[in-house]
């Protein structure tokens, strides 16, 4: 082993600083030369080691990313959270909000919780950087959106769990959807057919 070389966690390190923005974690491995044990372990290690700094290590399901801390950044969360408003309104914020407190789902999952068709707020979320899409493992007919990285580090948190009043609002959203039964499934079968077009 050659002693000169740093060690995973702090080569992790550089290649997501010389990214500028999120590496999928298949690719941070590829580039690593690891495999995913190995990177989880690494990035455990570069958490530990960055924990107090002006930079925090976010990570999802699919990608990771340096940003800044959630200690250093209330100015930065303010200020973007006034720009989100401006530029994806009321409907976006209630969108993004149901992403963050739920997890992942499915567009007619969110169209019920709104209670109104959500394909364009969809298509701006998108094309803004702020959710993502893929596609559903427990039906093919429709996709998953979820919070990006970059919408984590917009506000200022390593993971939504740490956004206020996570629990209770989690709690309230999973009631909510308990007593939903017939229609969901019902709306899941109509809307999924609009995300095969591209909704």
């Amino acid at each position: 082993m050659d002693k000169n070389k740093p060690d995973l966690a702090a080569r992790a390190e550089s290649f997501l600083f010389s990214e500028g923005g999120s590496l999928t974690r298949k690719k941070l491995c590829r580039l690593l030369n690891v495999k995913d044990e190995e990177l989880r372990h690494a990035l455990a290690a570069l958490t530990k080691h960055i924990d107090g700094r002006g930079v925090s290590l976010i990570e999802t399901d699919t990608e990771v990313s340096l940003v800044v801390s959630p200690e250093t950044s209330e100015e930065i969360k303010t200020a973007y959270e006034l720009e989100f408003g401006r530029e994806i309104g009321d409907a976006g914020l209630e969108v993004l909000a149901i992403l963050l407190y739920r997890g992942a789902s499915t567009r007619s999952q969110i169209d019920y919780i709104r209670g109104v068709n959500t394909s364009s707020t969809m298509r701006t979320l998108l094309s803004r950087g702020l959710i993502e899409r893929t596609g559903n493992p427990e039906d093919g007919r429709e996709f998953l959106y979820r919070p990006t990285v970059e919408l984590l580090a917009h506000l200022g948190v390593r993971t939504p769990a740490e956004l206020p009043d996570y629990a209770k609002i989690s709690n309230e959203l999973a009631v909510f959807e308990q007593k939903s039964g017939p229609f969901q499934e019902h709306a899941s079968t109509t809307n999924s057919m609009l995300d095969g077009e591209g909704g």
